[in-house]
């Protein structure tokens, strides 16, 4: 990838000015996982002795498997930014799954797990302990990666064809700026709403409208992010908004400042 096409920060707030705090990875996971995990990630830093950096992080429809000190859980997708306060040196590993990806693992509507985080003992029959112990110790990625898909193939479910259905889903939202509206989804797959709402709520744990303001949200940021989003009243409408306090109103919802605070780089 040339240096003049940033890669996709995927939510990842600020990430084109940031990288010099931290190191981000994504690796694409063995062929066998490749229906259930989208890519493996890694984050790791080492800042000087007092110092400190607040990475944000917009979610995407996506559970993840986290493995970190004290801290090793899935987590479903959620609907607002999330923040974390890199302090020190540490690194974090972590599996991003595809839309839907976890719900054969833990056979459990995603929807009531969203906001919790899941033991992975129930899910992967191994401890956060132990999963720390074995992940950490490694003293590279490629190895770290190993041990995971060792305890994720070791646990792996029939696919379920309704994980392609929504990642189709996903990808249609994703991939067309103009998709604002749930019925626009609905209308595209022939699927009468409700039964969309349900199979949102079942596999990907967050609900349609959700999904696509996050979509449009991440847009926006990211736009911003590479300097290409200046006009805020052209960027609402490009983003299907009617007008522009309402996209004001749901950027600071999820990301958490004033678009205007956002552009100025006050986040």
């Amino acid at each position: 990838m040339s240096h003049s096409q940033p890669r996709p920060s995927m939510g990842v707030l600020g990430l084109h000015g940031a990288e010099e705090q931290f190191r981000l990875e994504r690796y694409a996971p063995a062929e066998v996982l490749s229906p259930f995990i989208k890519h493996f990630w890694v984050v790791e830093w080492d800042l000087g002795p007092g110092d400190s950096y607040w990475q944000h992080v917009v979610p995407n429809p996506c559970a993840n498997l986290v493995v970190e000190q004290g801290k090793t859980f899935c987590y479903g997708p959620g609907k607002e930014r999330f923040s974390y306060l890199l302090e020190g040196s540490g690194i974090v590993f972590g599996v991003k799954f595809q839309p839907g990806g976890l719900y054969p693992f833990v056979n459990k509507e995603l929807s009531e797990l969203t906001g919790k985080p899941i033991e992975i003992e129930s899910v992967f029959g191994i401890t956060g302990v132990e999963l720390e112990k074995l992940v950490l110790a490694q003293p590279d990625d490629r190895h770290r990666i190993q041990v995971v898909e060792q305890v994720l193939a070791a646990n792996l479910p029939p696919y379920d064809m309704q994980i392609t259905l929504v990642n189709q889903m996903i990808d249609f939202v994703a991939g067309d700026r103009e998709v604002t509206k749930v019925d626009q989804v609905a209308e595209a797959f022939a699927m009468n709403i409700r039964k969309l709402q349900r199979l949102f709520a079942k596999y990907v744990g967050v609900n349609p409208k959700s999904v696509i303001r996050l979509f449009r949200l991440q847009n926006a940021a990211e736009a911003m992010d590479i300097g290409q989003a200046q006009d805020l009243a052209r960027l609402s409408a490009e983003l299907g908004y009617h007008d522009q306090a309402h996209f004001s109103k749901d950027f600071k919802t999820v990301i958490g400042k004033s678009p205007e605070h956002y552009l100025s780089g006050l986040l």
